[in-house]
Parts: C-alpha cells; sequence; structure tokens
C-alpha cells in the first residue's frame, strides 16, 4: 500500500468515527462499505499485477528473457474516468504487454462504468486490436472476480489460459 492509499483508509477510518460519534450512521454506514469496497478492489488489482507477474516468472525460468516494469502510482483514462492503481508493463526487446488497472478515487475521478468495483485493461504495444478491457466485480460468493469485457457485449471471466494466451502473443516472434 503506497502512503496516498494509507492516508486515505486513515481519512475514511476518522470520518467513520465522528460521523457515529455524531448520531450519523447512515454517513457511518456509506463510509464503511466505502472502506470494504476499497479493500475488494485493492485485492482485486494486486491479484492481477501478481498473476501475470507470476507468469512472466515462468516464461524467464524457461529461458525468455522479459523485463518487468510496475508503477503503483498510475492513473489512467477509461472512457470520461480516471482510474487510479497498478501499471505492469512487461518487455520483450521492442514488443511490450502492460496490463492496468484501479478505480476512481475522487468524485472529479468519474465512475467505473458497468456497474463494476474498478477496471483494467491488458494492452501490447503496437496491436490495438489484441488488447482487452476489464472490470473487476464480486462473485455470487461475494469475492472479487475479473471479467474481460467482449466486444459483443458479453462478459467472460478472466481465466490463467486467456492471461497465458497474452503472454504468448507478447513471446511468439
Amino acid at each position: 500500500m503506497n502512503e496516498l492509499d494509507a492516508e486515505w483508509k486513515q481519512r475514511i477510518e476518522q470520518a467513520q468515527r465522528r460521523a457515529g460519534a455524531s448520531g450519523r450512521g447512515d454517513v457511518a454506514e456509506y463510509l464503511f462499505l466505502r472502506a470494504e469496497n476499497d479493500a475488494v478492489r485493492q485485492v482485486g488489482v494486486e491479484w492481477l499485477v501478481d498473476s501475470f507477474t507470476a507468469l512472466a516468472g515462468e516464461a524467464n525460468r524457461t529461458g525468455q528473457s522479459l523485463q518487468l516494469s510496475r508503477d503503483d502510482a498510475h492513473r489512467f483514462v477509461s472512457g470520461n474516468s480516471t482510474m487510479v492503481g497498478a501499471r505492469l508493463t512487461l518487455s520483450a526487446g521492442v514488443r511490450s504487454l502492460t496490463v492496468e488497472a484501479g478505480w476512481p478515487r475522487t468524485p472529479r475521478d468519474g465512475i467505473v462504468r458497468g456497474g463494476g468495483l474498478a477496471q483494467g485493461r491488458i494492452a501490447h504495444f503496437g496491436n490495438r486490436s489484441a488488447g482487452e478491457d476489464l472490470l473487476l466485480v464480486r462473485n455470487e460468493g461475494g469475492s472479487p472476480q475479473w471479467l474481460v469485457l467482449e466486444p459483443t457485449g458479453a462478459r467472460a471471466p478472466l481465466a490463467e489460459e486467456r492471461m497465458r494466451r497474452h503472454l504468448a502473443r507478447l513471446l511468439s516472434v
């Protein structure tokens, strides 16, 4: 967790205590839900980035030469909104694969479209059509789950095999 996230968490907790102490249970309940959703978002973003990092590590152990770069204070535009989160870039020579995921932190940043908790993107440098947009939702059990937003409007779970295909595309000559 970076300093900004830690400060935000502390301020939310302080606001919850003040709202509860002043009899504003509705505000305290909203702030509790916000903090809970932020925790789920953080777990989802970490899982996505860590999954691609692990796959890159596997590839490197089999003789590939992937360079990894991570930015935990990344901002990216999605539609009319700005997401704040993490970016992982995997580079193989001049080719690269970028995984970015986050959510709006302030009202000015906008919203997560599609009813999700966070948004993400997998992008191949120089091959825009190979990229995919992602949406983090809670599955039926309440756990975070990344969905791929298909061009047809369908939503498919982001499975490990799909992530491996993105990595294979990066490594193909």
